[in-house]
C-alpha cells in the first residue's frame, strides 16, 4: 500500500463496503454510474474523497442506510477538507451558546420573540444596558427554537465592547470557515465575504446569533440569512439606523423575576426563609440579571452567610453597588465585592491579566504576566472562575473577560499596580511571534524555545488574536523596534497564509516604525510585503505597485541591492496585471539578472520562474521551459538547505509554470502530467488557491488531449475547490471546460465479464 492508500480513510472504506456485498468494481460502476476507473482512484487514495453527489449515489448503490449512510457520507466530505480536525475546531468556535440553566423572569419576552419570529424570521435586534441578560435570553431563545431551523446554527460574538471589536471582515470569515469553506478560498474583501455567506445560506434554514455587537456598520454586512431564517442580535445600543429589523428592548427583571431568578441560583428554602431581605438584594441589585447572579453565586458558595448579611454588607456605600440602577458602570461595587472576595494572589492575577491585549489567554500568558507557577496560576483561574470574574472559553484551556468586568480589572491594575507592568506581556508575545515566525525562513532551522517548526505554527495560530492586538498596542505605543522586527519575522510565515491575518496593516505597520527609526533598509523590505499584500491579499494591485516603487527608490538611494532586487520581482509580477506588460517584462528580467547576488531559497528561485512567466508572454516557450527546468533541477540538488514544506511549495509553483509553457504549445498530455504532480504537491502541503488551479488546468490539458475520463475527474474537482467569489472566475472556466465533454460513457458487461473484472 503506497502513502496515498494510507491516507485515504474514505478509499478504505468503499472498499471494504464493496466486499462485504461481493461486488467486483465492475459490477458497483454499472450500480452506480461511475466509471471503473474513478473507483479504482477512489479505492486506491490517488483521489482524496468522492464529491458530495457521488458519495451520495454510491451509497445508494451500495445500499447503506442508517448510520452506516451518515458514516459514510461524512467521511466523504471530511476527507475533501484540507484538515478536518481543524475544520471541526472552526466550526466549534460558532457554534450556539448552551442555554441558561437558571434563567428566569423572561417569560413573557421569551413570548414576544416567538411572536415575532412567527412572523416570518427576518431580524430581530435584542437591546437593552449592559448586564440586563440579552445574550442569556437569546441564548435560551436559540436553543428552545432550533428544531426549527434543521440547516443549523450559528453564532459569532462580535465583541461591541473591545477597544477594537470584531470587524465584519473577521465575523464572516469565522461564519464561511465554519460552512466548511477552506482558509484559502475566503475572499480578501468584506463585500466579497458577505456575498458568498448570502449564496452559502440561499435557501437554507438557519439561526443565526450575533452577540454583543458594537453598531450598526459591524452588523449589516452579516445581515445576509433569507426569509425562511432567523438572526438574533443583542447590543446596548439602540440598533437604530438598522433596516427591515424588528426591536425587542430588554428592560430589568420584575419583582417576581429577580427573586425567581435568585431561588433558582441558591435554593428557595433560603429565600423563603428571608423573605424581606431577598427582596432588598433584588432591589440593591438594581434588578439586573448579571448583578443578581454575582450576588447569588457569592451565597450559593457561602451556604454560611445569611442573605441578611449580605444586603447588609450592600448597604455600606464603601462596599455596595453604589449606581447599579442605572447605566453600565454602575455594576462596579458588584465586581468589587467578587473582586475582594477572592485570595490575594487570585486577585493579583486578576489585575494583571487586563494587560492582556487580545480576546482570550491561556494558561501561558496568565503565567506570563503574574511570575508565578503553572501549577499554582491554574489554581487562581479556576478560582476566578469560580467567583463569575473569568469565563471559560469554548476551549477549556483558555479563559476570557466578560466585557464590563474586563473593565473593572483595567480599573483594578491602574489603582493598584505599576504601568509598566504592561510591558512584560507585550515584550513577550512580540519576542516570541517573532522567533515562531523565523522558523518559516528558508533556512531556517528547528532551534530555540519551540520543539519543532509545526509547534511554532499552532503558538501563532492559538495566540494570533494576542500577538497581532500587542503589534497594534506596541505601534500606537512607539515601540518601533520591536514593531518592525516582528514584521519583518512575518514574512515566510505569511506565504500561504494570506487569509488569515491582516497582513496589510501588520506590514504597513512595521513600515512605518522603520520610518520612525531612520531604518530606510527595513522601510524599503517591509514596503514590499506591503505591496504583496495589497495585491494578494487585498486585490489591490494599483496600490501594490505604488508600495513596490517607493521601496525600489528607497533602495535605489541607499544602494541596497536585496531589495532592489525583489522590488523588481514583485514590480514584474504586479505589473502584468495592471495590463502594463512591456514595463513588466523589463522588471522580471531585471529582478531575474539582480537575483544571482541572492541565495538561492531566498529570493532567486521567486525571480527565475517570476522571468520564465515574462518569457512565455512574450512566447519565448524554449526560453521559459530552460529557466523553469533549470530552477527545477536546483531544487532538487539544494533540496537539504530549506525544510519540506518550502521545497514542496517551490516545487508545486515551478511544475505549474512548466505545465503552462507546455500547454502554450499544445503538448497536452505532458502538460497534464506536470499539473497532476503539482496538484499533488499543493493538496499535501494544504495550498487550496494552488491546487483548484492546477486541477483545473489538468482537466484542459487532459480534455485537449482527448482524454475525456481524465479531464471530467479534474474539472469537477476544480469545480467542488473553487467556491469562494476569489475563485468565481476559474470555477466559471471549470464549468464551461465540463460543458465541452462529450457524455459520459458508462461500462456495460455480460455477467462473466463481470465476475472476470
Amino acid at each position: 500500500m503506497d502513502t496515498n492508500e494510507k491516507r485515504s480513510v474514505f478509499g478504505e472504506l468503499l472498499l471494504e463496503h464493496r466486499r462485504a456485498a461481493g461486488w467486483t468494481q465492475g459490477r458497483l460502476a454499472e450500480a452506480s454510474g461511475i466509471s471503473v476507473r474513478a473507483l479504482r482512484e477512489l479505492e486506491r487514495g490517488r483521489a482524496r474523497a468522492a464529491q458530495r453527489r457521488s458519495a451520495e449515489v454510491l451509497a445508494d448503490a451500495l445500499g447503506l442506510t442508517g448510520g452506516d449512510r451518515e458514516f459514510f457520507l461524512t467521511v466523504a466530505k471530511q476527507g475533501r477538507r484540507r484538515n478536518p480536525a481543524l475544520a471541526a475546531q472552526v466550526a466549534a468556535t460558532c457554534a450556539l451558546p448552551a442555554p441558561t440553566a437558571d434563567l428566569s423572569g423572561r417569560e413573557s419576552e421569551l413570548e414576544q420573540l416567538s411572536a415575532k419570529v412567527a412572523e416570518g424570521g427576518g431580524v430581530v435586534a435584542i437591546v437593552g444596558q449592559a448586564g440586563v441578560g440579552k445574550t442569556a435570553l437569546a441564548a435560551t431563545a436559540a436553543d428552545l427554537w432550533r428544531a426549527e431551523f434543521p440547516d443549523g446554527g450559528y453564532a459569532v460574538d462580535l465583541r461591541g465592547m473591545d477597544e477594537r471589536p470584531l470587524s465584519a471582515g473577521t465575523a464572516l470569515d469565522r461564519l464561511l470557515r465554519a460552512l466548511d469553506v477552506a482558509p484559502g478560498q475566503v475572499p480578501a474583501s468584506e463585500a466579497e465575504r458577505s456575498s458568498l455567506l448570502r449564496m452559502l445560506l440561499d435557501g437554507r434554514k438557519v439561526l443565526l446569533l450575533l452577540d454583543n455587537a458594537a453598531d450598526e456598520a459591524q452588523i449589516r454586512p452579516l445581515l445576509v440569512t433569507g426569509p425562511g431564517s432567523l438572526t438574533l442580535v443583542t447590543c446596548r445600543r439602540t440598533l437604530a439606523g438598522l433596516e427591515g429589523v424588528r426591536w425587542l428592548a430588554l428592560e430589568a427583571l420584575s419583582d417576581d423575576g429577580a427573586m425567581g431568578l435568585l431561588a433558582r441560583i441558591i435554593g428557595a428554602d433560603r429565600v423563603d426563609a428571608e423573605p424581606a431581605a431577598a427582596r432588598e438584594l433584588a432591589e440593591l441589585c438594581g434588578y439586573l440579571p448579571l448583578a443578581l447572579r454575582i450576588a447569588g453565586n457569592r451565597l450559593a458558595t457561602r451556604p454560611q452567610w445569611s442573605l441578611a448579611q449580605l444586603a447588609d454588607r450592600l448597604r455600606d456605600e464603601s462596599t455596595r453597588l453604589r449606581a447599579l440602577a442605572a447605566g453600565d458602570l454602575r455594576l462596579r461595587s458588584a465586581f468589587d465585592l467578587s473582586y475582594r472576595a477572592v485570595s490575594p494572589e487570585a486577585r493579583r492575577l486578576f489585575r494583571l491579566l487586563a494587560t492582556v491585549p487580545g480576546p482570550d489567554f491561556g494558561l501561558e500568558l496568565a503565567a506570563i504576566v503574574s511570575g508565578a507557577s503553572p501549577a499554582d496560576v491554574r489554581d487562581q483561574l479556576d478560582e476566578l472562575v469560580d467567583a463569575s470574574l473569568l469565563q471559560a472559553t469554548a476551549d477549556p484551556e483558555r479563559h476570557q473577560f466578560h466585557d464590563l468586568i474586563r473593565l473593572f480589572a483595567e480599573e483594578r491594575f491602574e489603582a493598584e499596580e505599576d504601568a509598566a507592568a504592561r510591558d512584560t506581556v507585550l515584550t513577550h508575545l512580540l519576542g516570541k511571534a517573532a522567533e515562531a515566525a523565523r522558523l518559516f525562513y528558508p533556512k531556517a532551522t528547528e532551534t530555540g524555545r519551540f520543539g519543532s517548526r509545526d509547534e511554532g505554527a499552532r503558538w501563532l495560530d492559538v495566540e494570533g488574536g494576542n500577538w497581532v492586538a500587542a503589534h497594534r498596542v506596541a505601534a500606537r505605543n512607539g515601540m518601533h523596534r520591536e514593531v518592525r522586527d516582528l514584521a519583518i519575522a512575518l514574512h515566510w510565515y505569511s506565504d500561504g497564509r494570506s487569509a488569515q491575518r491582516p497582513w496589510w496593516e501588520i506590514f504597513s505597520l512595521g513600515a512605518a516604525a522603520a520610518n520612525a527609526l531612520g531604518d530606510a533598509g527595513a522601510e524599503a523590505k517591509l514596503l514590499n510585503f506591503v505591496g504583496w499584500a495589497a495585491s494578494v491579499c487585498l486585490g489591490d494591485d494599483e496600490g501594490a505597485v505604488a508600495s513596490h516603487r517607493r521601496a525600489l527608490d528607497i533602495a535605489v538611494r541607499i544602494g541596497d541591492r536585496v531589495e532592489q532586487t525583489w522590488a523588481s520581482i514583485y514590480l514584474g509580477q504586479v505589473l502584468r496585471l495592471t495590463g502594463k506588460d512591456d514595463e513588466a517584462f523589463e522588471f522580471a528580467k531585471r529582478g531575474y539578472e539582480l537575483a544571482g547576488e541572492l541565495p538561492f531559497w531566498d529570493g532567486q528561485t521567486t525571480a527565475r520562474n517570476v522571468y520564465g512567466r515574462a518569457l512565455l508572454n512574450a512566447g519565448r516557450h524554449a526560453e521559459a521551459l530552460a529557466v523553469h527546468r533549470a530552477v527545477l533541477s536546483d531544487a532538487e540538488r539544494l533540496a537539504g538547505d530549506t525544510y519540506p514544506g518550502f521545497h514542496r511549495l517551490l516545487k508545486a509553483l515551478t511544475l505549474r509554470a512548466i505545465g503552462d509553457v507546455l500547454g502554450d504549445l499544445a503538448e497536452w498530455r505532458e502538460a497534464a502530467g506536470h499539473y497532476r504532480t503539482s496538484r499533488w504537491l499543493a493538496w499535501e502541503g494544504g495550498f487550496d488557491a494552488l491546487e483548484a488551479t492546477c486541477a483545473f488546468r489538468e482537466g484542459r490539458a487532459w480534455r485537449e488531449a482527448g482524454a475525456f475520463e481524465e479531464a471530467r475527474e479534474c474539472l469537477a474537482m476544480a469545480v467542488d475547490l473553487s467556491k469562494g467569489p476569489s475563485l468565481g472566475a476559474l470555477r466559471e472556466q471549470a464549468s464551461a471546460e465540463l460543458a465541452l465533454l462529450p457524455a459520459e460513457r458508462r461500462l456495460s458487461f455480460g455477467p462473466t465479464e463481470r465476475e472476470d473484472r
